[in-house]
């Protein structure tokens, strides 16, 4: 008798009544930063009131067309994983250099459109680099990942940066009983709520914060029923050498930390990413980049906010990440949707925040708990790596009076630590030196092959060492 073949979790399709709870939540997770890009680039350019909610309803489009693509995916393209697709602060700098000067939106889309091409070309390159994230620069990527999210969730939680109530007690009140919420859903509640914990909380949040004031709704009256974003609404691009040379930097950046998020994801779901998958969702990030040029908006990127809500709710198929960006899709063409949930007020979203962040930071600790830290540098690989990540997350003008090109790469945490992590694990695990570099090695984890870290812990499978790089 033939068996049936057991699906793996992430392709597993959820009940309808799932997958929409499953996808709002994914959507709530991320919303605030994926409209924070195109605020913060127009509201630099002095643009409209009109022109700021086209770029917001095109940018919320572009989002649910891009994580269809990576979720879903077809043939070279999407890494058929839960990862939802956003903005990407790191082009931020650039594009508000770019349009405030004398190129304006039509250049910043004309470096767009070249940087999302640049990144399709260059995406089997990097797949193959896959062997130079065996699980001691995973574990401490991820772990820089987590922590550099965390003061996102801190001023959220405080009111949002720049309100004028910021670190009021009732903001961070508020905050806490959402945190609060989430924790008790998550502990006391039936399987199904506890997996959408995150939901519940800022549905609870919210019923409190409407009756005490903290929020308007007026925006949703005033938004429109129906918005479809045209391709070159405000022009056709212009291809500038200075704005593409800044963008195809802001690409390498995006990349490296795509990378990381891919890797992530693929440690929490129990599908590692694979030098093909992970070049086809490379691949992915750069169509979704050129159609962000076409239709208004900017470059994409994995969000890490919802590595952490994966790894948190447990529930890893693609297809919840796939109705999140239907979701996401619906809002870009009904701007009135979109007015409701950005109505939600910061510190809501900044008590579920600190749950899913540290989730990611968790997990990040977790990976690097099959490292061997006895009798090698493998521990000054972390330090270093995560004190190197973090500088610009606490010290943010650090790199004030570098050139524009260091400051993209290294005002990124997650960039500059994971750059870090695999150059002093090369250092430390790979170059001759000394005569226990080899068993050292062994210690980090090589990666193998076919892209699969092999680990020291106790689920450690012992397979024939790589040569040294």
């Amino acid at each position: 008798m033939a068996t049936t073949a057991v699906a793996h979790p992430v392709d597993e399709i959820p009940p309808v009544r799932q997958l929409a709870a499953f996808g709002l939540q994914h959507v709530l997770a991320m919303y605030a930063g994926a409209v924070a890009v195109p605020l913060i680039v127009g509201g630099a350019m002095r643009l409209s009131p009109a022109d700021l909610a086209y770029l917001i309803t095109a940018d919320l489009l572009v989002c649910g067309i891009a994580t269809l693509i990576q979720c879903v995916g077809f043939r070279w393209f999407g890494v058929r994983l839960p990862v939802m697709q956003g903005c990407t602060f790191a082009a931020v700098s650039p594009m508000v250099l770019i349009g405030t000067t004398d190129g304006g939106l039509p250049a910043i889309y004309g470096s767009v459109i070249v940087a999302g091409l640049a990144i399709m070309l260059l995406a089997p390159v990097f797949g193959r680099l896959l062997r130079f994230f065996p699980p001691l620069v995973t574990g401490t990527v991820i772990l820089i990942i987590g922590v550099s999210l965390l003061p996102v969730a801190g001023n959220w939680a405080a009111g949002g940066a720049g309100s004028k109530d910021f670190g009021a007690p009732r903001n961070l009140a508020l905050a806490g009983f959402v945190l609060a919420v989430v924790l008790g859903v998550q502990r006391f509640a039936p399987v199904f709520l506890s997996r959408i914990a995150v939901l519940v909380g800022i549905a609870a949040g919210l019923a409190v914060a409407v009756p005490l004031g903290f929020t308007d709704f007026g925006g949703v009256a005033d938004a429109g029923w129906v918005g479809i974003s045209t391709p070159f609404h405000f022009g056709a691009p212009e291809f500038r050498a200075s704005a593409i040379a800044s963008m195809l930097v802001v690409a390498l950046v995006s990349m490296t930390e795509t990378t990381g998020d891919l890797i992530a994801v693929g440690e929490l779901t129990g599908r590692r990413a694979e030098p093909r998958t992970l070049a086809d969702g490379l691949r992915a990030d750069g169509l979704s980049t050129v159609l962000g040029g076409v239709f208004n908006t900017f470059p994409y990127t994995a969000y890490a906010q919802n590595v952490g809500l994966v790894g948190m709710t447990r529930v890893r198929s693609r297809w919840v990440v796939a109705a999140a960006g239907g979701i996401l899709v619906l809002l870009g063409l009904l701007p009135k949707l979109g007015a409701v949930v950005a109505a939600i007020p910061a510190p809501v979203l900044g008590g579920a925040g600190m749950v899913m962040f540290g989730t990611v930071a968790a997990s990040g600790l977790r990976t690097l708990s099959r490292v061997d830290f006895r009798g090698n540098g493998n521990l000054t690989v972390v330090a270093v790596s995560v004190a190197i990540g973090m500088l610009p997350v606490g010290v943010p003008t650090l790199y004030a009076k570098f050139p524009d090109w260091f400051q993209t790469v290294m005002n990124s945490g997650i960039s500059a630590g994971c750059l870090s992590a695999i150059v002093l694990n090369l250092l430390f695990n790979h170059l001759p030196g000394r005569a226990s570099s080899a068993a050292d090695r062994d210690t980090a984890g090589v990666a193998e092959p076919g892209g699969l870290p092999v680990g020291r812990g106790e689920d450690a499978v012992e397979q024939p060492r790589e040569k040294a790089l």
